[in-house]
């Protein structure tokens, strides 16, 4: 019961500060794009407004990397914008894997804890015989009861985990579909409103 009880602890913690972390405005802000366009328009994009940008969000961590290669070409641009994603990506996973991990472990856990408490109602049928059913009643129970934690740490676990990579899966789509905006309107490929984006 006691490592269920941590795992509990870690999935109220991380959901709570998963929650907090992966919060769409603060990843990927709406008006963000529109704003760096107007900057561009406007020729206000210095190399202070580019670490302002940096700073800001994740979202302005990857418009930043693509902006500052934007003159090398298309194709520089494409692949600063994916290598600054994916360590962006990577910070915005943090603890997933944790939580993805007690929600598969924890059941087993609360089966282990049933096993061990079978093998001592045993134990106890061996020394006291089947006689006393009040010994037996309480031992199967209290076995049980692990199995039971242990489904009760899984389940929300796994709840918290599907939710947080769905949003992150969103964040993800968003920020890409943002930063491929940039490029083509930087490189003339189509006509955007990003102002509207």
């Amino acid at each position: 019961m006691f490592p269920l009880a941590l795992c509990s602890v870690a999935v109220i913690a991380i959901s709570v500060e998963r929650f907090w972390t992966l919060n769409p405005n603060k990843i990927a802000p709406r008006n963000q794009l529109g704003d760096v366009w107007t900057q561009i328009q406007n020729n206000n994009m210095s190399s202070e407004q580019l670490k302002e940008l940096r700073k800001s969000s994740p979202l302005g961590r990857v418009l930043a990397a693509g902006l500052t290669n934007s003159r090398h070409g298309r194709e520089v641009m494409k692949d600063s914008i994916q290598e600054a994603a994916s360590q962006v990506i990577h910070e915005l996973e943090r603890y997933l894997a944790i939580l993805g991990t007690i929600a598969a472990v924890t059941p087993l856990l609360g089966l282990l804890g049933t096993v061990l408490g079978m093998i001592k109602v045993f134990a106890a049928i061996m020394l006291e015989g089947t006689g006393n059913a009040g010994v037996l009643a309480g031992g199967i129970s209290q076995a049980l009861l692990t199995t039971a934690a242990g489904l009760g740490v899984a389940i929300p676990a796994m709840i918290s985990h599907r939710f947080f990579l769905r949003r992150l899966d969103a964040l993800v789509i968003t920020m890409e579909q943002d930063a491929v905006k940039l490029v083509d309107v930087l490189h003339n490929d189509r006509r955007v409103d990003l102002k509207q984006a």
